[in-house]
């Protein structure tokens, strides 16, 4: 799987603003800025995204996803 595959695959599954990813095709680096992460705790924010790869993480594909996760917000303040 390409870093272009695994974000359309998040990005059709959840509104996000911005999307970064690396990785080697099975373990993968994602900064991910989504207002769908207003009011959740990071760990209900990375179940969000996981649900988004649904078999991809069940049949393997995708390995490993470590997670940052942003409200819009928070990337905003964090980029000052």
């Amino acid at each position: 799987m390409t870093a272009d595959q695994l974000k359309d695959i998040i990005s059709a599954g959840m509104a996000c603003e911005y999307i970064t990813l690396e990785g080697d095709g099975r373990h993968w680096y994602a900064t991910i800025v989504s207002a769908e992460f207003e009011g959740k705790r990071a760990i209900q924010r990375h179940q969000r995204v996981y649900a988004t790869l649904g078999a991809k993480l069940a049949n393997d594909e995708v390995h490993a996803l470590s997670m940052k996760t942003f409200t819009p917000a928070e990337w905003a303040a964090q980029a000052q």
